[in-house]
């Protein structure tokens, strides 16, 4: 070339520049093979890129190997010299993800242990082998001091560091804008969706978003699937923190616009919508309120409430239209916050222009089932029900709300003799085969039954016949939670129709429990809890309590908190007992109901940890004040059976016949047979060898229960009272195959002490010294202030306790009263 080109004087130097060193390669590789090694050939500066350019040429004949490292997807990397050294190359090498075992080897090196099975696998899953993930995650655990343990693997999965986002988020500030782009339409749409869309999204064609895809997937943020997947949220987080607010919002309302457009389905339209401040368009609500429905649908009521009160935002006029998103909110959320579904139930009200609408609004309201009911419910529905008029001049549509506005107004006065009493005169009216056909009449059925069973005016079978018939009738629907209906469920637990309950619940289950909300989900496990411990079978009852106890972010029902109750008593597990306590305090309010079957718990729990006084006072308590609001039922409020129990170990067996008698008198009127083999068995018991023929009673009437455990304890103190003989040994042995069956070691254990016993006197079982501990047991001392009272240690208390308890053939202090005589 002539002039100033490669032949001038500048390029003769420029070549001089480079030649130098290739000599010098050359004299150092004629003696010995030499390897170049450069890492981050992006980061290198321009006179060196230009000499690594000028040898990768002329390497021929040098015993020279050139070995560089390159990241995909980093700006240098498109540089025109670096892309020159690298179409030089004569053999690429791309590293493959990190697999399983690679993972927990850089863990291992990390930490300096071999990480869980657990913990490695979570790492692996959530970084897809990505080693600057890896790293990442790996640093941002140790810096929160979490061990490689499988306890922490939830971490792993829900950590997002901070400089791993930072340094994302750097990247693609520096990206060309069609990636950019593209890494922001992926983004709008969750972090994957459909690739049609994200194209049009963010304004590419075919070709464009092709090549913004592949340098994402490069540079190690998409995942290799078909759908745009990022690798792993912190993408998302980057990407998001590298623009505005506005920015957001305008991807947002695009995507909406998109996916309505397209015809997608209302809730994929609902999900941008909310991140939208504005409301320009006018379908807006129409997709909000149709994304509630859907949600709502598939059990998920939060959601749609999110769904509704958003449209509420973009709904200003105050006319019937608010109103009826009004109604809506309220619907959605009447089983996770009854207080907020009232207070949109009395601000739409004044909107709806019929009394009808107000009285399908004011029947949105659910009726809290034992719990006590606000004044200004009951006021409400009360108004709208003296507009609406008598059941009776009504029919139609407007007869059905009128009944079910009667129903809810009765179960108002649940806690109220008064009204109590006008229920069961209601129900005398309707006579012995009352209406069932409509929804309305089935549940003013319930409540009216309900009310008889509370008072035990009715008796067992009446309730369970007409309960029966109610069930049969009902449809399983997850509706029927938020009316009164489920009352129907706890009159016949009460009725011992177990069979029918459990037959119903298998069925009502199936169809309720893919869309239960929380507290219905804990509603449906309580109620299949009591019916198998009412089969006896406790092992799996306690599985259902203890799937109950997991949901321990749902606002538990009074009816749920009342079943668990009941299923803890028959348990007999006070650490149980305890915590489903512990869990029903968070209730701001409590009705009668609660509060009664909580103090029953409490006292067996007292009792059983050896506070039997303070237990005693407790029940009385109790039983005063279901006395003083016309509540007699042992069966739903057992307060009497275990009061009889602790009045005979505090030594007053006078009061516990006399309550005994009145258990028996009631247990018999109300005829279900647990409750009278139980009221005869206790006063057996109390009677000692005259109380025989009670016990052999008790045991013919519990043969028609399904309370095979309560048989099973009935038939034990039979043997025990008998002393020996065949029909001892008889008592005992199939006292011993029902305990098994049952599951309840502890009464196998006392069925096969009482058959080795049942000759010798029970007065040779203990030492002096395990009687003198026994008696201050039963004084209801604790083991410290027995070591107290006796000059002992409480080592030596609790030897004697545990020696006494073997020869008993009991399992502790609250089976105590049963092993020995009056």
């Amino acid at each position: 070339p002539d002039g100033a080109g490669a032949g001038g004087p500048a390029g003769a130097a420029s070549e001089a520049t480079l030649h130098g060193p290739r000599s010098l390669l050359a004299d150092i590789s004629e003696h010995a093979r030499l390897l170049i090694l450069v890492d981050d050939l992006q980061w290198v500066d321009i006179p060196s890129l230009r000499w690594l350019a000028y040898l990768t040429k002329r390497l021929r004949g040098l015993r020279v190997v050139l070995v560089c490292t390159l990241r995909d997807g980093d700006q240098g990397a498109g540089h025109a010299l670096v892309r020159e050294i690298a179409a030089s190359s004569t053999q690429i090498l791309r590293p493959a993800p990190l697999s399983r075992d690679a993972t927990r080897a850089v863990i291992r090196e990390r930490s300096g242990a071999p990480g869980d099975e657990e913990y490695v696998r979570a790492c692996h899953e959530v970084t897809g082998g990505n080693p600057l993930f890896l790293m990442s995650l790996l640093l941002g655990m140790e810096a929160r001091g979490h061990e490689p343990t499988a306890d922490h693997a939830d971490r792993v999965r829900a950590l997002r560091p901070a400089g791993l986002r930072e340094r994302l988020a750097s990247y693609l500030r520096t990206r060309p804008r069609a990636v950019r782009d593209t890494a922001a339409a992926i983004a709008a749409f969750g972090g994957h969706g459909d690739p049609e869309l994200i194209t049009e999204l963010a304004g590419l064609d075919e070709i464009g978003f092709g090549a913004a895809r592949r340098a994402l997937r490069e540079a190690g943020l998409l995942a290799d699937a078909r759908e745009p997947r990022f690798i792993h949220r912190v993408v998302q987080d980057a990407i998001e923190s590298a623009m505005t607010v506005a920015e957001r919002e305008r991807w947002h309302a695009a995507a909406a616009d998109l996916l309505y457009r397209s015809g997608r389905p209302a809730e994929q339209v609902a999900a941008h919508l909310m991140a939208v401040t504005t409301f320009g368009r006018p379908w807006s609500v129409m997709v909000l309120r149709a994304a509630a429905d859907t949600a709502l649908r598939r059990g998920a009521p939060e959601t749609a409430a999110r769904y509704l009160r958003r449209a509420l935002l973009g709904h200003r006029p105050q006319d019937e239209s608010r109103a009826r998103l009004l109604v809506e909110l309220a619907t959605a959320e009447r089983g996770f916050d009854p207080e907020a579904c009232q207070r949109h139930i009395v601000q739409a009200m004044p909107l709806l222009t019929t009394v009808r609408d107000r009285a399908a609004a004011a029947l949105r309201i659910p009726p809290p089932l034992l719990g006590a009911v606000p004044p200004s419910t009951a006021a409400l529905l009360r108004g709208v029900s003296d507009e609406l008029g008598s059941p009776a001049e009504l029919d139609g549509q407007a007869r059905e709300m009128a009944l079910r506005l009667e129903a809810r107004l009765r179960h108002c006065g649940h806690e109220n003799p008064g009204e109590l009493a006008s229920a069961m005169e209601r129900l005398r009216e309707l006579g012995e085969d009352p209406p069932l056909g409509s929804a309305a009449e089935r549940e003013l059925m319930a409540v009216l039954l309900f009310s008889g069973t509370l008072t035990g005016r009715l008796s067992a079978a009446e309730a369970a016949r007409t309960g029966g018939r109610i069930l049969e009738r009902e449809p399983a629907t997850s509706a029927g939670a938020h009316t009164a209906l489920p009352l129907v469920v706890v009159t016949l637990f009460a009725a011992e129709s177990v069979q029918d309950v459990g037959s119903w619940l298998s069925t009502e289950q199936q169809t309720r429990w893919q869309n239960a909300t929380g507290a219905d989900s804990v509603l449906l496990l309580a109620e299949r809890a009591f019916v198998l411990v009412s089969q006896s079978r406790p092992t799996q009852a306690r599985e259902y309590v203890e799937r109950a106890m997991g949901s321990a972010e749902t606002d538990w029902r009074e009816a749920s908190i009342m079943i668990l109750s009941t299923v803890a008593l028959e348990l007999r597990d006070p650490a149980l007992s305890e915590r489903i306590l512990a869990r029903a305090r968070r209730r701001r309010t409590a009705g009668l109901a609660l509060t009664a079957a909580l103090q029953i718990l409490q006292a067996s729990v007292d009792a059983q940890r050896g506070l039997r006084s303070r237990a005693l006072e407790s029940l009385l308590a109790c039983g005063r004040q279901l006395d003083v609001s016309g509540w007699r039922n042992s069966a739903l409020f057992p307060w009497r059976p275990h009061a009889i129990g602790l009045y005979q170990r505090l030594g007053d067996s006078r009061s516990a016949l006399r309550l005994a008698e009145e258990e028996l008198a009631w247990a018999t009127a109300w005829g279900a047979p647990a409750g009278l083999g139980r009221a005869l068995r206790l006063k057996g018991w109390l009677q000692g060898a005259q109380g025989v023929p009670l016990l052999r009673e008790a045991v013919a009437v519990l043969r028609d229960s399904s309370f095979e455990l309560e048989l099973a304890r009935t038939l034990v103190l039979l043997g025990r009272q008998l002393g020996g003989g065949p029909e001892a040994e008889a008592a005992l042995r199939e006292a011993g195959t029902l305990a098994a069956a049952c599951g309840a070691p502890w009464l196998v254990e006392r069925a096969e002490h009482g058959l080795g016993t049942a000759s010798a006197p029970k007065t040779a079982v203990l030492t002096r010294s395990e009687r003198r501990v026994i008696t201050l047991v039963g004084r209801g001392l604790t083991n410290q202030e027995i070591a107290g009272e006796l000059g002992v240690s409480s080592r030596a208390v609790e030897k004697h306790l545990t020696n006494s308890y073997r020869k008993l053939g009991i399992s502790g202090r609250h089976e105590l009263a049963d092993a020995l005589p009056a």
